[in-house]
């Protein structure tokens, strides 16, 4: 009987365990490290080898001016090398955090001018330079374009994707480093991605719990400090602990989101509505014109009249009210609107309606 009883306890243990796991996040799913972020680099080249799908533009040729002139070739003034086989390009890479010289990192390339097509295209040695105007790092390679564009002689033509962008794995070279103040003093501070004073407590309590008392602190909704060594070697260790610790983030507030464009409409678990009545129909009214064409009698000196004949018609949906109770769910508010028949854009009416009469206990937010 003992050995039941403990075998119960252990089967209660376990599903206890698993409901909670199942409903915990590690902090590296939900936080991240203040200072510790990629970096945006942008520049500026030019792609050779096109097959006559190159770009019309003067800067392109100045462009291509310049870069021979720095090789010792020049042509005679006032002569435009009108290429189609080159494109001027905007790069874009990101300089992700602790990146090393020497290391290489993707680069997307983008066309200025009107370049039909960047495909089969080598982008020429060009600088990605930070916010600050320095050179993070040198861009060279074939690029990869997932588009495709044909035309006839007839004016046809057709685009698949968009053939005027295409990437470069590992096409960039970095060549400088970024100092992070990752290394730098006793404490670590976790930003929350989705700000919440809940979750943010929740975060401090789990670490400390973990870890022993006063090691986290609580800044805000978002920011959490934590005390870590001085070392950067014991830093790397304390944060690989840290990240992997579980916390159970607070369930979002009451909202609802709707897409006035798409008529979309989200209703997240936590949306109570008081009690209510509801009462949704669609009047229509449709107005057709119709021309009456009048003839005279054949020994008349009467003319031939046109009259306009219009009708008007107005029809109304008859749908039922419905009622909701105090605090419904929303399985219940799906359903409710469901039965009668709504639409999106009736939906969308009705939580309206519902929250100017003060009985929708959620925010509504229209994007």
């Amino acid at each position: 009987m003992n050995l039941i009883r403990y075998s119960l306890a252990l089967l209660f243990m376990s599903c206890l365990f698993l409901n909670t796991a199942a409903q915990a996040e590690r902090i590296k799913d939900i936080a991240t490290i203040e200072g510790v972020r990629p970096n945006q680099l942008v520049g500026y080249g030019l792609v050779v080898g096109l097959l006559t799908t190159g770009d019309k533009t003067k800067f392109t040729g100045q462009t291509l001016l310049s870069m021979m002139g720095r090789f010792g070739l020049s042509l005679p003034p006032g002569i435009d090398p009108g290429s189609k086989n080159i494109a001027a390009v905007a790069l874009l890479a990101d300089l992700p955090p602790f990146a090393k010289a020497g290391q290489a990192i993707d680069v997307t390339v983008s066309s200025i001018g009107d370049a039909k097509s960047l495909k089969g295209g080598t982008l020429l040695m060009s600088p990605l330079k930070g916010a600050d105007g320095q050179v993070y790092a040198m861009a060279q390679g074939s690029l990869m374009v997932n588009g495709l564009s044909a035309s006839g002689k007839d004016g046809s033509n057709i685009t698949v994707n968009n053939p005027s962008v295409g990437r470069i794995p590992n096409g960039a070279t970095v060549e400088r480093t970024i100092s992070s103040p990752f290394s730098k003093g006793n404490f670590l501070t976790l930003n929350l991605n989705t700000s919440d004073f809940t979750t943010a407590n929740r975060m401090a309590e789990a670490i400390n719990n973990f870890l022993g008392a006063d090691t986290a602190k609580p800044i805000d909704g978002t920011s959490v400090t934590v005390r870590s060594p001085l070392d950067v070697g014991q830093k790397v260790s304390f944060v690989s602990i840290v990240e992997n610790i579980v916390v159970a983030p607070d369930d979002a507030p009451a909202r609802i989101i709707i897409n006035a464009r798409t008529g979309t409409v989200v209703i997240n678990g936590k949306v109570r509505v008081q009690p209510a009545a509801v009462s949704h129909g669609n009047l229509t009214v449709a107005i057709s014109e119709k021309d009456q064409v009048s003839q005279p009698g054949a020994l008349s000196n009467g003319t031939t009249a046109t009259t306009n004949n219009s009708s008007i018609k107005v029809s109304e949906e008859k749908n039922r009210m419905f009622v909701f109770n105090p605090g419904v769910s929303l399985d219940e508010i799906v359903q409710a609107v469901n039965n009668v028949g709504a639409s999106p854009s009736d939906l969308v009416a009705i939580l309206e309606a519902l929250k100017a009469a003060g009985a929708l206990r959620a925010e509504l937010m229209v994007i």
